[in-house]
């Protein structure tokens, strides 16, 4: 016959370092109906604990708390509710009086309550639970996630948002429901609950009562506020959100269709970035020439697409001379040039010129990067991790975000 297994002091010590609470087992146990009248109370007491006074149902009242006022009149008017509350009133607020709902019965389904209120059809439903509230449980894990602060480094972490938006709208990166890879690393984005989430640090490895791994996570988000949560805790949240969707991971340029095995709309099986140096005699292109570039993506000759450059208000209407080139395979040409073009975009080179007709054009792809910063740029895509940095063009550098 197996022993059972002893609580010891060293248990209660380890779960107290990951912040579990234990909790006593009870003698008698709440039915699932008895738990969610608990968890719906619950809900009133968290309305009454934030506002400091009780739910109404008024017209002018949103959904939520004119749900919460019905619900409380339907638990008042209960003896059996009233009866499963014994013990969790802290507040008192089952000693006031009904305010009259007109309808009858101990039914607490949050559908009649709805259709009460003229939101939904009554329909049939079944009355012996309220569908749509969590348990304590449920609760519980959700107000984890729900727990943010105001970030007080946010400054750091917006220009990375805004990045992230531009990429989103360019197509440079691209959400995909969180499911088949459920991982959270360092420097992960999300969307969660409409919010773009940031993984900025992972604490240290730490063994979970279940026995698999976990870690403290700080997590940003593109509101400005942060919160400290546990990886799983994330990944639960990501799986469904608050508003019972999952959440989407944002894949990083590498991810595709940018560089990937599989070939996609819009790939290619090879290209080349190409860095071009203007021979023009314009006053400021002779004064900064050899940090002047244009860098460029293709999946032709460079020759013949600089051939007839001085006829071409893209080329500045000068020759040019090929400063480098770097080939790569499968990559969508428009996703890659944009990409590198964002990235350079502090160091874009402003300047007005006429073409062959006397029209002002504005040429968008000459850069003020010298010849080494580009070469490190193009070992970062390749790597995958370029979305991990900035470039300063003051200072002619490629930066990590600071965390």
């Amino acid at each position: 016959m197996a022993r059972k297994a002893q609580f010891t002091e060293d248990d209660d010590a380890l779960l107290a370092e990951l912040g579990v609470e234990v909790e006593e087992n009870k003698s008698s146990s709440l039915s699932p109906r008895e738990e969610r009248i608990v968890a719906g109370f619950e809900d009133i007491e968290r309305f009454y604990e934030q506002h400091g006074r009780l739910p109404t149902n008024g017209e002018d009242k949103d959904i939520f708390e004119r749900l919460y006022a019905v619900r409380l009149d339907k638990i008042r008017t209960s003896e059996d509710c009233r009866a499963v509350l014994t013990g969790f009133d802290k507040h008192g607020l089952l000693q006031g009086q009904p305010a009259g709902i007109h309808s009858t019965g101990d039914d607490l389904d949050d559908d009649a309550l709805l259709a009460e209120l003229g939101v939904l059809d009554a329909g049939e439903n079944d009355i012996t639970k309220l569908t749509h509230v969590k348990t304590r449980a449920e609760i519980r894990a959700a107000e984890e996630i729900a727990q943010h602060t105001v970030c007080p480094d946010f400054e750091k972490f917006k220009p990375l948002f805004l990045t992230i938006q531009d990429e989103l709208k360019s197509g440079v990166r691209e959400t995909r429901e969180f499911k088949d890879d459920a991982s959270t690393k360092l420097g992960d984005f999300f969307i969660l609950s409409g919010k773009i989430v940031y993984v900025a640090e992972v604490g240290e490895e730490i063994r979970a009562p279940n026995g698999e791994s976990d870690a403290r996570l700080r997590v940003i988000y593109d509101n400005g506020t942060e919160s400290n949560l546990l990886r799983r805790s994330l990944q639960r949240a990501l799986f469904k959100d608050s508003y019972g969707n999952k959440g989407r991971r944002i894949t990083n340029p590498s991810a595709g269709p940018l560089f990937s095995d599989a070939a996609e709309k819009g790939d290619i099986e090879s290209g080349t970035i190409y860095i071009l140096r203007s021979k023009s005699d314009h006053p400021l292109i002779k004064e900064h020439r050899d940090v002047i570039h244009k860098i460029g993506v293709t999946g032709g000759d460079i020759s013949k697409r600089i051939a007839n450059a001085k006829l071409d208000p893209t080329f500045l209407m000068a020759d040019v001379e090929i400063v480098a080139t770097y080939e790569l395979s499968n990559i969508n040409r428009v996703k890659l040039e944009k990409l590198i073009h964002k990235f350079f975009e502090p160091a874009r080179l402003n300047i007005e010129i006429k073409d062959r007709f006397g029209n002002p054009i504005v040429p968008r792809e000459w850069f003020l990067v010298p010849r080494f910063v580009i070469d490190e740029a193009i070992d970062k895509i390749r790597n995958g991790n370029i979305v991990n940095f900035t470039y300063d063009a003051k200072q002619q550098l490629i930066k990590a975000p600071k965390t």
